[in-house]
């Protein structure tokens, strides 16, 4: 009997989403699963993507052009934006329906859904109508309601205290 894949939400407001879907997935690459990550909102290097690079069944995906946070675009920048995102979406929607790999993580996919540059009845449909084998994870803060319902788990991290209220900023190897 083929593996059932589950549904995973890492939400909430506080530091830490990316980096236990990682874990997750490098979890899932050590038992030799196909791990695809899609990273929405994000164009800068980090500590992760490095070794991520190293593993023979962990793949890193990235479809936007450099550019700055969402709220400092202009109206072309966002146009230029929501290009992007549908290119990744194009991306997912292949995997989920091919079904080729066994772990599909869209990072920061609820900050797409935020902006609204990704609709989130289209995107749960198409998670619940997926290949059934495929486990998927998906990250960001403010998880709408009709994700919550396609998921087999919701984990919310929040912050009790974060070294950024101190006016410590991002150190390299930590936070990026």
């Amino acid at each position: 009997m083929e593996r059932k894949g589950l549904v995973h939400v890492y939400t909430g407001n506080g530091k830490g989403k990316t980096t236990a879907s990682v874990g997750l997935g490098i979890r899932a690459a050590g038992r030799e699963f196909k791990v695809v990550m899609v990273q929405f909102l994000k164009s800068s290097d980090t500590g992760e993507l490095k070794i991520i690079e190293q593993l023979p069944n962990f793949e890193v995906h990235r479809f936007e052009r450099p550019r700055g946070f969402f709220w400092t675009l202009d109206e072309n920048e966002k146009k230029e934006l929501q290009e992007d995102i549908d290119t990744a979406l194009r991306f997912v929607d292949e995997r989920l329906s091919k079904g080729d790999c066994d772990m599909l993580i869209l990072d920061e996919i609820m900050g797409a859904i935020g902006n609204n540059l990704v609709d989130p009845n289209v995107l749960a449909s198409k998670i619940a109508n997926r290949k059934e084998h495929l486990e998927v994870v998906l990250t960001g803060r403010n998880v709408p309601e009709v994700i919550k319902e396609i998921a087999d788990y919701v984990s919310e991290i929040n912050p009790i205290k974060h070294p950024f209220d101190k006016g410590i900023p991002a150190r390299r190897g930590i936070e990026d």
